[in-house]
Order: structure tokens, then sequence, then C-alpha cells
């Protein structure tokens, strides 16, 4: 799975939710992207279910970028755990997607092929996307 090589701090905060994207809200890599229309934590077995998706439709023609990266630590303590006792243990890694956000790009195939990846791909994300081009 996608997970950080090396973090400053082993846990992290939750953060506030909400607001739009003020970045990676344009195509800048292929000419056809997968872009979101709401805020959502996506964890990194969902980028790479999407991923896997799109590049098995796509039969691995053409090239793919994932502009989200899953950096965020969310923290789960055990079953029947008293309150108290400290921060769980780190479970796994998410990326904070805000909308209006490009979550993946293509190029190298036609324009119906990639539409049909991408619905594909958002089929997998917990997230509502639309499919843009330049």
């Amino acid at each position: 799975m996608l997970m950080p090589k090396k973090t400053k701090h082993k846990k992290s905060h939750k953060g506030k939710r909400g607001g739009k994207a003020t970045r990676k809200t344009a195509i800048a890599f292929g000419s056809f992207g997968l872009k979101s229309l709401e805020a959502y934590w996506v964890s990194s077995r969902q980028i790479e279910a999407a991923r896997r998706v799109i590049t098995r439709y796509v039969q691995r023609s053409g090239k793919l970028w994932i502009r989200i990266f899953p950096d965020k630590p969310v923290t789960l303590k055990g079953g029947e755990m008293p309150m108290g006792k400290g921060k769980g243990a780190v479970d796994h890694y998410v990326a904070v997607v805000k909308p209006g956000m490009v979550l993946f790009e293509m190029e190298g195939v036609s324009e119906e092929i990639a539409k049909k990846a991408m619905e594909l791909a958002a089929h997998k994300l917990p997230v509502k996307c639309k499919f843009i081009s330049k």
C-alpha cells in the first residue's frame, strides 16, 4: 500500500475538514482527469484499488498520474479499550481530498476509454467525482 517512507511525527491531529481546494485544481500532466466534488479522507487501499481498475481497463497502455498521496496517519485503539490510556497506534494512512481536487490524470488513450476507466475508478473511491478533459 501507499504510505510515507519517513515521517517527522508518528501521529497527527485530525485537523479541520471542509473548504475548497486551492491547489491541484487543474489538469497538469495528462489530457484527462478525475476531479473530486466533495471533501473526504481517501485511504491508501482505495487509491490502490482505483489505480488497479484503471490500469486493467486500459490494458496498461497510456500513462497514469496519481495526484494524491496518503501522508496523514490515522490511529485506532483496540476493541474494548477503556477511556484514557493515550492515543492508539497508527492503523493506516489517508489522503485529505477537498472539492475541486484532481485525483488522477491520464494520457495516451482515447477519450471514451479514459472516461470509462475513470468512471470505474470513481466507484472505488468514497468521494463523488467527475470526468474532466483539457
